[in-house]
């Protein structure tokens, strides 16, 4: 039996696929914040997916990204068909604050080095913190290697809630270190964990997670969480070396 769909437009980012005036599938597209255009597509059958897949590729500019996890080898083969192929993959880690398990209690930040805990950081050097931050980012590894939240402001823009950050301050009041704690999910993330690049390889990421790991196990925390992008070596050994656990792998497609 012929199947026919039909797929409408029914919004600037949303489409819908019908079968006999029936919705048999959704498609959504969205920019992320660092202008990336993302497509998603919920479909009942093979057939409704790829009328919608057919039609966002028509009505959208490129480049296309979506995002599937590894194990979807079913939908990781439909957006292939369409010409998407893996542009980066990013780890899921949930992270336990156990100092006895992460080897952390020890753990201390370099001499002359201070931790500032969070909600106790100094606008001005910690916004002049973030911008340099940026600016690394921006030259060296690209933002689109940096978690979906993560994202590039307009020139002179800077952290928008000083409250979430944890620093590590040197002697003289300037910052070399921070680590952002998102705390809008349930768990708690590690959004952001970023050393200047001169005051790297002393020590200073994994003396900010203590501090922030070891003030979550003192609540009640048992576990957060963080997002890491596979190519970013250096983060992946971290997390690897303080026992946190990889649970998931995401595949970014781009097309």
């Amino acid at each position: 039996m012929t199947i026919t769909i039909t797929t409408i437009r029914v919004a600037e980012n949303q489409w819908h696929a019908l079968e006999d005036d029936e919705v048999v599938g959704r498609g959504h597209a969205a920019h992320r914040p660092d202008g990336r255009l993302f497509v998603s597509v919920d479909a009942w059958h093979d057939t409704a997916f790829t009328a919608l897949a057919k039609t966002l590729l028509g009505d959208l500019p490129g480049p296309l990204h979506t995002v599937v996890d590894e194990t979807d080898i079913e939908l990781a083969a439909k957006w292939r068909q369409f010409g998407f192929t893996v542009g980066r993959s990013e780890w899921e880690y949930e992270i336990p604050t156990d100092p006895a398990v992460t080897g952390l209690g020890a753990a201390r930040p370099p001499a002359g080095v201070t931790v500032v805990p969070a909600g106790q950081a100094a606008e001005d050097p910690l916004r002049a913190l973030d911008r340099t931050v940026r600016a690394e980012v921006g030259a060296a590894a690209g933002w689109h290697t940096m978690p979906a939240e993560v994202r590039p402001l307009p020139p002179g823009g800077t952290v928008l809630d000083p409250a979430k950050y944890t620093v590590a301050a040197a002697p003289d009041g300037g910052y070399l270190g921070l680590l952002r704690l998102a705390t809008a999910t349930r768990r708690r993330r590690v959004g952001l964990l970023a050393v200047r690049t001169d005051a790297r390889r002393r020590g200073i990421a994994r003396a900010l997670l203590a501090d922030v790991l070891n003030t979550l196990h003192r609540s009640g925390t048992r576990t957060a969480s963080a997002e890491v992008d596979e190519s970013n070596t250096a983060a992946t050994a971290l997390f690897d070396g303080i026992g946190a656990r990889r649970v998931n792998r995401a595949l970014e497609l781009v097309r």
